[in-house]
């Protein structure tokens, strides 16, 4: 047996030792802390239910090709592949429903080609902008996002850029 498959339960022995060193109820502590995370899932699963069924729905109706096919122009002159177009625009929203598209993109066009590798890159170096705002400013009781909604697409643009550069640098194509 190695030591990987030790690691868990070494950490929750750990734990528990030291809960118990420490004279904490290591077992009260731990449905306390199960109860509150019941409550903040109560908080946001309205916001993530409404951002899957928009994402789906975007997705099913063909809109989200048509912003494609809208976007491909300027696309092109930031440096990012048009094709990945329908990837950057449900990255921010899911990251299920990116790696969906991810793997479509892959399948089309092979996982070691320029697009391919593209998308990889950017699923890798960007986030799920408004799943991880729903999920920390609905569990922080955040009302206003105020400046932090641009300045995360911001930051996803320029991680899509960033990813298209580093992919042409790194490999070439493009």
């Amino acid at each position: 047996m190695d030591f990987s498959t030790l690691l868990v339960p070494l950490l929750l022995s750990f734990v528990a030792v030291f809960g118990l060193i420490r004279r904490v109820d290591v077992y009260t502590a731990l449905t306390k802390g199960a109860e509150e995370g019941l409550g903040i899932l109560l908080r946001i699963f309205p916001s993530l239910i409404g951002l899957l069924t928009a994402v789906y729905m975007l997705r099913a109706s063909g809109a989200m090709d048509l912003l494609g096919e809208l976007a491909a122009p300027l696309l092109e002159k930031l440096g990012i592949p048009p094709e990945t177009a329908a990837l950057l625009f449900i990255r921010p929203v899911s990251g299920s429903g990116a790696l969906a598209v991810g793997s479509e993109l892959m399948a089309a066009h092979g996982p070691d080609s320029y697009i391919g590798r593209v998308a990889a890159v950017m699923l890798g170096s960007t986030e799920t902008t408004f799943y991880t705002i729903a999920v920390y400013f609905g569990a922080a009781g955040v009302k206003k996002t105020r400046y932090a909604i641009p300045a995360a697409l911001t930051a996803d643009l320029a991680g899509f850029m960033a990813a298209a550069l580093a992919v042409r640098v790194f490999f070439g194509g493009g």
